[in-house]
């Protein structure tokens, strides 16, 4: 319970949020209840705070509780040591900060046999106490006291009473702080390619860095990973230093304390004790702490990426067809019901070198016909602008047996990323055991366009393909990010209790795959749910999990209006008592403004219920089970623009957004080859996060400004657009 309290009080003051509501946060996760769960139904606990703000509450105390565990370590090796005192025991409890508890516990750090401990070994501690004081005129006459047994002459005395005092430097917590600060001011990052490398193919892509130096502290996250990545790769060089004759000079102020014989040998020991052993340390550091602040940018530009990907808009339940595209093996067609099952899958061949152009046009119809279809999803990848194209074609002569007064089926570019992914995945493999991976894909592909989030949440998010360095940045901490954002937006979206799949259901607050399996299991056996209350039934489903996930799970046929809405069945008695005070039932309420303006929330406050919770109810009540997602829009590329041969400076393209990065978007403009729109080149303002400006799969107006044909490099502008 102290050990609680310290932790609200650090977090309030880091985060810059009230102790109280940081408390009852930390509280509510003990207990189990998970982030969207606190951030949509205990808003009275924590004043409203959003899952951005309760992630970040959650993250530190894990960070605490971690230092909390290595304090515990710290002072048991120390104790066990004997050399525990009551002021250091009392420094180590009251630090918080990782480098500093780091520092304190150095000195008694169990270490390999270094220089000093063997100099210590052979009796030359005092020696280099003596030395270390500088009070001692003549040192030489000092040391010969010293020569006996392993130490055989008096300049081996001295060189290891030195090796001590460089220990005793490099240890001392004033020393590191000196040079942690002077890195922190001035360190600069450098990288050399390797000279055995530099005509390699595989280094061309790091020719920007075979020589390269900057601030670390100016040092962009893409930057800094690229160089790393290359430094794994055995190309690249990487190194971090500070001014070395100045780290010394301030080292040399902190324990040189004249002009003595004693003062120059301590001299030469700090000298030594900062290149041989402080430096090095330093710097190991500081690529640590750059390297984390680098994945934490790249993780929040993957993450942002991906809540935009699975928010995007869905074009909700039609009769679709899918097609993967392709030139050689031809395109895989599959046709799907509303609720995204496969009816009919066949391949066409109308492009070269087959090019059954005819053929391919009468099977396209015959599908569009036989299956009814509504729309027409097209992957993204190879051969996607030749088939889209030739779709459009087919839809604008008009399917044969429509019905005039039917609406005309629309077509619609699909990203296929992941897509390959998922058609091998066991999950694909359960789903369709007897079909091939192409026929997986491409009914990947047309379930993308109805519901985006719930084919997404199939694949693992690092195959999606919207982030940057990704396997290069801690793959633990992205995990663990990717899937809050995935549990983040299923939640925020809420899940058809009836249709959901399994894997889609393990992402629902406080199920997982052991109940989500179960739930399907259940509905299986039983049928379809009619009401939330039935979910108490599935197996291992208890009260906990119940509350935890009840509000995000909709029943739209469901007897109780509420059970398709956001409404927690925790608070169906306010709204039925609402209800029974203006005289009419529930569903009366839901479809009435003037009966839901005749309601004053206020006097349905109670201890437990306050007005965050009173809106949120009304604000459903509106609009139950309201879809927060976008509607989805067609698109043209240029007609006249099908490759980088035709593309000229100066020209303006319409183009779609399909990846971002914190130095800027990349536009497919039908090209084959994505351009890239600098953040300089975002908007006619200072841009700081391409984020604020730009989303996935954003419509846009690019300008070409520079074509490398010989790299396929193409670069655009959005400024003055």
């Amino acid at each position: 319970m102290m050990e609680q309290n310290v932790f609200t009080k650090i977090i309030s003051a880091e985060l810059s949020l009230p102790e109280s509501k940081v408390g009852n946060t930390l509280q509510l996760l003990a207990e189990g209840c998970t982030i969207p769960f606190i951030s949509r139904y205990r808003k009275e606990r924590t004043g409203g705070m959003d899952e951005v703000q309760i992630a970040a509450i959650s993250d530190m105390n894990d960070k605490l509780s971690e230092i909390a565990k290595r304090k515990e370590t710290i002072i048991k090796t120390i104790t066990e040591q004997g050399k525990m005192t009551d002021v250091l025991q009392e420094r180590i409890e009251k630090c918080w900060t990782a480098t500093e508890l780091e520092d304190i516990y150095l000195p008694y750090k169990p270490k390999r046999r270094t220089k000093a401990q063997i100099a210590r070994e052979q009796g030359l501690e005092p020696l280099s106490m003596i030395i270390l004081m500088q009070r001692e005129q003549n040192p030489i006459q000092a040391a010969k006291r010293f020569v006996k047994g392993d130490v055989t002459t008096v300049e081996a005395a001295i060189k290891g009473a030195q090796d001590i005092i460089a220990e005793t430097v490099n240890e001392d917590e004033r020393s590191r702080n000196q040079v942690r600060g002077m890195f922190r001011r001035e360190a600069m990052i450098t990288s050399k390619v390797v000279k055995a490398k530099a005509d390699s193919e595989e280094a061309a892509k790091y020719s920007d860095y075979f020589d390269f130096s900057e601030p670390l502290k100016r040092c962009s996250s893409h930057r800094l990973l690229a160089m790393r990545r290359g430094e794994s790769e055995g190309i690249l060089r990487v190194s971090i230093s500070a001014d070395d004759d100045e780290c010394m000079e301030r080292l040399k102020r902190l324990f040189v304390k004249g002009a003595g014989p004693c003062c120059r040998l301590v001299g030469e020991a700090v000298d030594d004790g900062y290149k041989r052993l402080l430096k090095p340390s330093i710097e190991t550091e500081f690529a640590a702490l750059s390297k984390e602040k680098a994945d934490d940018e790249a993780i929040n530009v993957f993450t942002e990426n991906l809540r935009q990907l699975l928010l995007s808009a869905p074009l909700g339940q039609k009769r679709v067809m899918g097609v993967d595209p392709g030139f050689r093996t031809g395109c895989k067609v599959v046709c799907l019901d509303a609720q995204g099952n496969l009816l009919h899958h066949e391949a066409i061949f109308p492009h070269p070198p087959v090019s059954k152009q005819v053929q391919a046009e009468a099977q396209v119809r015959e599908m569009l016909s036989r299956y009814a279809i509504e729309a027409i999803a097209i992957g993204n990848g190879t051969a996607s602008r030749e088939t889209k194209d030739f779709i459009d074609r087919i839809v604008k002569a008009g399917v044969v047996g429509q019905n005039p007064n039917e609406k005309p089926v629309k077509v619609f570019v699909v990203s296929e990323d992941g897509a390959s992914v998922y058609s091998a995945s066991k999950v694909a493999r359960d789903e369709f055991p007897d079909k091939d991976v192409t026929v997986r894909g491409a009914v990947s592909i047309g379930r993308r366009l109805m519901d985006p989030l719930a084919e997404l949440v199939k694949i693992d998010p690092k195959s999606i393909g919207v982030g940057q360095y990704q396997h290069d940045v801690d793959q633990t901490k992205l995990k663990k990010s990717l899937d809050q954002t995935v549990e983040r937006c299923v939640n925020t979206v809420g899940v058809n209790l009836n249709t959901a799949s399994q894997h889609l259901l393990t992402y629902v607050s406080g199920l997982g795959p052991t109940l989500a399996k179960n739930i399907v299991e259940y509905r299986r056996e039983h049928g379809a749910f009619t009401s939330r209350a039935q979910l108490k039934k599935v197996p291992r489903l208890g009260p906990s999990a119940f509350e935890q996930c009840a509000g995000f799970l909709r029943i739209p046929e469901a007897k109780n209006p509420l059970d398709n809405s956001a409404v927690h069945p925790e608070s169906y008695k306010i709204v039925e008592q609402m209800a029974k005070d203006n005289g009419c039932s529930v569903t009366e309420l839901i479809h009435s403004d003037v009966k839901r303006k005749s309601v004053n929330i206020n006097k349905y406050i109670t201890t437990e219920v306050g007005l965050p919770t009173l809106k949120d109810i009304m604000a459903e009540l509106e609009k139950p089970g309201r879809d927060p997602r976008n509607q989805i829009e067609e698109f043209e590329f240029a007609a006249n623009v099908t490759s980088i041969e035709h593309l000229s400076e100066g020209m303006i393209l319409p183009g779609i957004i399909t990846n971002i990065t914190n130095f800027g978007a990349f536009v497919d403009i039908g090209v084959h080859n994505d351009g890239l729109v600098h953040i300089s080149q975002l908007a006619d303002r200072y841009v700081s996060d391409p984020t604020h400006v730009v989303h996935l799969h954003q419509q846009v107006k690019v300008r070409v400004m520079e074509i490398d044909r010989k790299r396929n490099r193409i670069s655009l502008s959005m400024r003055g657009l």
